[in-house]
């Protein structure tokens, strides 16, 4: 699963249920990116201020602390161009209307496969 797009990019993946941390970083670290990771949204929010180059932040909905919409909005406020991309169980008639609205660029519907993740994020770079 190499992809020399993912190479050396930093992803922030910020997700709370420790299982599918792990999973999300097993399949991320075959493609050589650089991996961050955050537990809540405050967590996100604070690491998207101080880390610059950040490329991508794959961001679960459902938080603590700040839920993924708000954390979003948050990093839209200083960040206008970094990638983010919900990653969510729903997925019904306005949801994604909800999730663009809230300052993601895209999501993907859980549960989440190795290989549709990573094109995802090597086509959201793509397009950039």
């Amino acid at each position: 699963m190499d992809n020399d797009i993912l190479k050396d990019k930093i992803i922030l993946i910020v997700e709370d249920d420790i299982s599918s941390r792990l999973y999300l970083n097993k399949i991320l670290e075959k493609t050589g990116a650089i991996l961050l990771n955050a537990v809540d949204g405050q967590e996100a929010v604070d690491i998207a201020l101080n880390e610059k180059g950040i490329d991508v932040i794959l961001m679960d909905i459902q938080l603590p602390v700040i839920d993924g919409y708000e954390s979003a909005r948050k990093i839209r406020e200083f960040r206008k161009n970094v990638l983010i991309i919900a990653q969510t169980a729903f997925s019904l008639l306005g949801d994604r209307e909800k999730i663009i609205a809230s300052g993601f660029d895209d999501y993907i519907v859980k549960p989440i496969f190795p290989r549709q993740l990573i094109d995802k994020l090597t086509a959201a770079l793509i397009k950039g």
